[in-house]
């Protein structure tokens, strides 16, 4: 290893345990916005396209990220939607003004189509309400057409139209970010906080196995925020299980290392919200623990300061459709990191979105489906993030930002999954100028061999990748030793790292 480096140190024990990962920390999002349903996962015509119009090669990048769940329809887009409006024959389904994102609805994709999707991609759903222009009976008449066997008459509805089996959906969000005055049908805390328990209360009548997501602030930037949640909790407590949070960051400043110490931010906002959701067990006298949904959360910004205008009342226009650079995968490396960091309490998180509309997963109309650059931390992470969370013991060289001090360069996470034999560290360098020093004491993981050292790095943090070029994606790095107990490495400047780490066979 280079004598001059930078040095970092992390420590790895079987018994510093966090939580068992739930898998659902690993969702996605897919909203009737821009091109996410229409010319996303959906365009009839495409040669990769099934009976059912859907995208064949968008699919098998879906299944290739292994997506446990996506919630849906909305996003903004729920507050406005009518649910009965796309089920039935597509025909006969009515075209609608979209006022959250001001295009046409027209329904060709709706409840059964999406459910048959998803099923197709290997992902459950989490199902949001509409509580912003409905309520209670709109949405336990939609719990009773997807999870009621049969013989009731929202439940032999949806076996007229083709789906005799129920969806059996566990997952339902209580609206979505009712606090933001962009929102159709914004409410105050305590207005939302009774609509949402008497519509939870509701839907447990009809289905008591679902769990349920109460609507949290529509970021930690709100003035709303905690307030909201205090106030909201304080009615849904003992009907939810779970309480959302949103959040995105941007690097409008071109500022990379305070845009790459943005996960502290991310940090404090997972404490607050937790301390919250304990204050008002505690006000309760509450055995249950309430839980976090990070519901959505992503790097937005670039589609935010692009002067395309898009035209109101058009089908599937492309709306929000950032183009990720090597940097904005660093970060998300970092937010995944920072959720395996809580798993504890973090039990769900989606990035927003799938396809198209601020997603890892672009499409051209009639042409290829491919990968920006934040498809590779968030696979990686899903694919061998699985097991359980681990706290390491990090010392680390740190720096200080805009609006941050003391970040450490190394950011990194660990998961044990006892089960495969397989231990991962998932490591961030924020440095942009100089590689790290790491070595890593994992001397309670007797017998465990160096498997392989992913890493994915560029010279250039603005790099994007394009249909025609990925010019960035993940290779193996070299000289990563595993030896007598540690694991030494170097790790390169700016860069997103997994070292996996195997048990021998017989040990």
């Amino acid at each position: 290893m280079t004598s001059g480096a930078l040095k970092a140190t992390l420590v790895v024990d079987k018994s510093f345990v966090i939580a068992e990962v739930d898998k659902r920390i690993y969702g996605s999002f897919i909203e009737h916005l821009g091109r996410a349903v229409y010319g996303g996962i959906y365009e009839p015509g495409h040669p990769t396209a099934g009976a059912l119009g859907f995208r064949d090669d968008v699919k098998s990048l879906v299944k290739e990220l292994n997506v446990p769940i996506i919630r849906y329809p909305g996003g903004n887009f729920v507050s406005g939607y009518n649910w009965e409006d796309g089920v039935g024959p597509v025909e006969q389904r009515p075209r609608r003004l979209e006022l959250a994102w001001r295009t046409v609805e027209p329904n060709e994709v709706g409840t059964n189509e999406f459910m048959n999707w998803a099923r197709e991609a290997g992902s459950e759903v989490m199902m949001a309400v509409n509580l912003g222009t409905r309520g209670v009976d709109a949405a336990r008449n939609l719990l009773e057409y997807c999870n009621h066997p049969g013989g009731t008459y929202w439940s032999d509805l949806r076996r007229s139209h083709g789906v005799e089996q129920a969806h059996k959906i566990k997952t339902w969000c209580l609206g979505n970010e009712m606090d933001g005055p962009w929102q159709i049908g914004q409410k105050t805390a305590v207005e939302y906080g009774r609509l949402a328990y008497e519509t939870g209360k509701a839907m447990r009548l009809v289905d008591p196995d679902i769990e349920l997501v109460s609507c949290g602030s529509s970021s930690s930037a709100m003035p709303t925020f905690p307030e909201w949640e205090a106030v909201t909790l304080d009615h849904t407590y003992d009907v939810a299980d779970y309480v959302s949070l949103h959040q995105y960051y941007g690097n409008r400043d071109n500022d990379s290392a305070n845009f790459l110490a943005r996960s502290m931010d991310l940090e404090h906002f997972i404490k607050t919200v937790t301390a919250t959701c304990d204050y008002i067990k505690a006000k309760k006298r509450s055995k249950k623990t309430m839980y976090l949904s990070f519901d959505e959360w992503n790097v937005w910004y670039h589609s935010n300061e692009s002067d395309t205008k898009i035209d109101p009342w058009t089908i599937g226009p492309p709306q929000l459709e950032d183009h990720y650079n090597f940097e904005d995968a660093l970060l998300v490396g970092s937010m995944l990191i920072t959720f395996l960091r809580h798993a504890d309490r973090v039990k769900m998180a989606c990035l927003a979105q799938l396809v198209n509309v601020i997603a890892p997963i672009m499409t051209e109309a009639g042409g290829a489906a491919w990968k920006q650059t934040i498809f590779y931390p968030y696979l990686h992470a899903s694919k061998y993030g699985r097991g359980v969370s681990l706290q390491p013991i990090v010392n680390s060289p740190k720096y200080d930002a805009q609006d941050y001090t003391d970040v450490p360069y190394l950011d990194s996470a660990i998961v044990h999954n006892e089960e495969q034999g397989e231990l991962t560290i998932f490591a961030v360098n924020r440095h942009l100028e100089e590689g790290l020093h790491l070595k890593a004491d994992i001397r309670g993981f007797e017998g465990y061999t160096l498997l392989e050292h992913i890493v994915l790095k560029h010279d250039d943090l603005k790099a994007v990748n394009t249909p025609a070029e990925q010019r960035v994606q993940p290779v193996q790095a070299a000289g990563t030793v595993c030896k007598d107990g540690y694991v030494d490495t170097l790790l390169s400047k700016a860069s997103w790292n997994v070292i996996r780490l195997k048990k021998s066979a017989g040990l």
